[in-house]
């Protein structure tokens, strides 16, 4: 772990030396050390996670084989969104992303709001993670779950604080693991159907995605599916993580276009294909809420080992998305910190170019999620899950509206075009809106997912308070101003 050095130069918006664009992010400090194979993976792996991996199987009891089409809608959805902020990023790249577009396009609350709401869903969902990788844990060893918990976010935080290259490595390798056991599901799967070897290959039939109650076979038909988009979006969250890499990116005009691109192939094959080949193998019917569908599929196969492989798979997943916290956590406070919106210890760095004070605050809260693993360590998981999505796909409805604002001025003539503009434009983009507000709509309809959307207008209150605080303070500041 590095010494707490302070680089005193980058206490403004400015970086005191220009001529240090090649080593420092868009003038903000940061070391620009992330690499294309590195951000590749941290694209890829930010659309797998214990969503899949573990959420699928409550999707796949309601929505019977619609899931497929469900993610497949999904995922166009979120590729809109990705594009949309492909060409804000390719406009602006900067680490504040999401608020900093917020901050210019819509206005200084939005600004304050969307990085705020973003390292709240980062820390819930830090907490969440850590909690779920000590519950596999102790499918080994039986030990407390508030050790592992601890061991864990020590472990990934002194990782962060290190330097932005070893969170690189680390998200590279746990993506590379989710990757694996994906591609080699299918491959497996595949093999049943065509050479019809291990137990299920003499029942293993793609007849199974419509042969065993229709296409649509959930218990209210075309309605579960429609559901299900809720949980389908929540397996989704976090992909959009590529874009607070930007102002860490050696070459972000080349890298993060290409990363974004390989949205549609990656849902393609790690949800759509995955989800055919498992159904195929497995009918539908035999999956239960809250257990695995690549578990199911093993022990469908007689393959008992794969129990374990899976439980290694959604601990890396957990420990990714936790290491993903750590990071995106403290640049989104430092992003405030450096526009007046937050405390202005927040901006200090290490000599690395990592953001001590704001990752070292986040851990700590994180750390929340240990002694609510010491205290109840069999409903940890439900305590602090309720919020994830709401909140998170807050960032996606602000980039989408950023995006329109964008290219209406860009078309306009009072902004540059970005050299890579989203397909279907403002167009694409209000669809995407519509299709998160549905999603909302069926938050509120399903009781279990009702709390999300009583948590948000709190939340909000707090955000609206918090800035009249800080605005009466400073009436006149800067992070105040509506920027043109």
């Amino acid at each position: 772990m590095t010494s707490a050095q302070v680089d005193q130069q980058h206490d403004g918006n400015q970086a005191a030396d220009p001529g240090a664009a090649g080593e420092a992010g868009s003038g903000e400090g940061y070391h620009r050390a992330l690499g294309a194979r590195q951000i590749q993976m941290i694209a890829i792996g930010g659309a797998i996670g214990t969503g899949l991996f573990l959420g699928a199987g409550k999707g796949i009891s309601k929505a019977g084989p619609s899931l497929i089409l469900a993610y497949a809608i999904a995922g166009l959805v979120i590729f809109f969104i990705m594009r949309a902020l492909g060409e804000l990023l390719m406009y602006r790249p900067v680490s504040g992303s999401f608020s900093e577009y917020a901050r210019e396009f819509i206005g200084p609350f939005a600004g304050f709001a969307t990085g705020w709401t973003y390292w709240l869903f980062w820390v819930v969902t830090g907490i969440t993670e850590v909690t779920a990788a000590a519950t596999y844990m102790t499918y080994w060893w039986d030990i407390p779950q508030w050790l592992s918990a601890l061991v864990f976010t020590i472990i990934l935080y002194g990782a962060n604080l290190i330097s932005v290259k070893l969170f690189g490595e680390l998200e590279f390798w746990f993506s590379m693991v989710k990757v694996t056991a994906i591609v080699g599901m299918i491959l497996i799967c595949a093999g049943i159907l065509t050479l019809g070897f291990s137990d299920a290959g003499d029942t293993a039939s793609v007849t199974h995605l419509w042969s065993d109650g229709g296409f649509f076979a959930g218990e209210h038909g075309i309605g579960s599916t429609l559901m299900s988009l809720q949980l389908v979006m929540f397996a989704f969250l976090a992909v959009e993580l590529v874009g607070v890499t930007a102002g860490e990116s050696k070459d972000p005009e080349t890298v993060l276009p290409k990363a974004i691109n390989t949205v549609p192939w990656r849902i393609a094959v790690f949800y759509v294909g995955a989800l055919i080949m498992i159904l195929s193998v497995v009918p539908w019917t035999e999956f239960q809420p809250g257990v695995s569908p690549f578990v199911a599929a093993f022990e469908k196969m007689g393959l008992g080992i794969g129990a374990a492989i899976v439980n290694f798979v959604v601990l890396t997943a957990a420990l990714s998305s936790c290491n993903s916290g750590m990071y995106s956590t403290g640049r989104m406070l430092r992003d405030l910190a450096l526009n007046g919106q937050g405390p202005r210890l927040f901006t200090r760095l290490t000599k690395n170019g990592t953001p001590l004070v704001g990752t070292t605050f986040s851990a700590a809260l994180m750390l929340v999620g240990v002694w609510i693993n010491y205290q109840w360590p069999g409903d940890a998981f439900d305590y602090v899950v309720s919020f994830a999505t709401i909140s998170g796909m807050w960032a996606w409805i602000v980039i989408l509206i950023c995006q329109i604002r964008y290219r209406l001025k860009a078309d306009r003539g009072e902004l540059p075009q970005s050299t890579f503009k989203a397909p279907g434009g403002i167009w694409a983009s209000l669809f995407a809106l519509a299709f998160i507000g549905m999603v909302v709509v069926m938050m509120g309809i399903d009781k279990d997912a009702r709390v999300s959307l009583y948590c948000a207008p709190l939340w909000g209150l707090l955000l609206a308070v918090a800035y009249l605080v800080l605005k009466a303070r400073d009436p006149q500041g800067a992070a105040f101003a509506k920027r043109s």
